[in-house]
């Protein structure tokens, strides 16, 4: 496993501690190397601040100290985002040192990265999806919300449609769901790969949760229907405890989806079937393709829009004005 490396000048106690919560990361929560390395290089960044700082233990570090931390990174330029990240790798550190017995609490656990700029309303952006839906759960329950989001970003389910979703409504092998929508309108959509994988992780882990008589593909911990609220719930946590810039909910999965399928394919149609839209107008609500771009292909594109050189135009100015 390639990982990052460590600073010549950090204390054996900074190190040592490091190195083994990336071991524990790679051996029992069996993440890959790629996710080992980034928790590996944002430590080694915290770890060689503190070594400025002249702390030389990780129980040393407070609250405080993690604050200062935060306001160093923000005036090195990172964003919001990055800085989430950040914390989100501290925070896990500390768990795996509560754990271990070398730290007596977690000091980054009430800390929160400051705003970034604003986006646009209701989507995230691809790659922090990804970084999201990548993190591993840690937990059967974790198993099933990261199901849950895979499938809602896959597919772009509405909220009541991911909680309605029965077991015989996944065909895993042809790669589909049978959805009921709006006016009970039943449509079929296609699952995507990670999807797919995420299911067949979570369903081991239902057949112990829910009796034979539960139709509902996603129980609660008692074995019954999740609830709306509930998954809402689960959304927004999983954003926190995994280091969203910004809080998640159902609605935002779909929205990104419709976005992001829109902006990769450039096909309206297609996107209105997947949604379920009966009506193409509220699928171009859904799309936040940026104005200025659009008006840079029309330019670029249009044979009565191109530009001229700006002598040219006033060539032609001054002849239509003679003629």
């Amino acid at each position: 496993m390639t990982v990052a490396s460590v600073p010549a000048q950090l204390t054996d106690e900074l190190s040592g501690h490091m190195a083994g919560f990336i071991q524990h990361l790679a051996s029992e929560k069996r993440h890959s190397p790629r996710t080992c390395e980034s928790y590996h290089r944002d430590l080694n960044r915290l770890a060689a601040w503190l070594v400025d700082q002249h702390i030389a233990q990780w129980r040393a570090v407070s609250g405080y100290d993690l604050r200062r931390y935060v306001a160093n990174l923000s005036r090195q330029g990172l964003g919001g985002r990055s800085i989430a990240r950040h914390l989100s790798a501290t925070r896990r550190f500390y768990q795996y040192l509560l754990r271990e017995r070398q730290a007596t609490d977690n000091p980054a656990l009430d800390i929160r990265a400051p705003k970034s700029g604003r986006r646009l309303p209701g989507v995230a952006d691809v790659d922090q999806l990804n970084y999201l839906l990548d993190a591993s759960p840690d937990d059967p329950l974790e198993v099933r919300d990261r199901c849950m989001f895979e499938l809602m970003y896959s597919s772009g389910l509405r909220l009541a449609e991911l909680a309605s979703l029965d077991l015989n409504a996944v065909d895993s092998e042809a790669g589909e769901a049978r959805v009921v929508g709006k006016g009970s309108k039943t449509r079929i959509l296609p699952v995507g790969r990670k999807a797919l994988k995420a299911i067949a992780q979570w369903l081991p882990i239902r057949a112990e949760l829910a009796p034979e008589a539960e139709g509902a593909l996603f129980v609660s911990r008692r074995g019954d229907r999740l609830s709306h609220r509930s998954v809402q719930a689960r959304l927004s946590r999983w954003g926190v405890v995994k280091g969203a810039d910004q809080k998640l909910h159902p609605h935002m999965l779909r929205h990104s989806f419709a976005s992001h399928m829109l902006e990769s394919s450039g096909d309206l149609r297609a996107v209105q079937e997947l949604l379920g839209h009966a009506d193409i107008a509220t699928t171009q609500i859904y799309t936040h393709l940026d104005f200025q771009h659009l008006a840079r292909v029309y330019d670029q594109s249009h044979p009565r829009a191109r530009r001229q050189n700006p002598r040219n135009d006033e060539q032609n100015s001054e002849q239509e004005g003679s003629a």
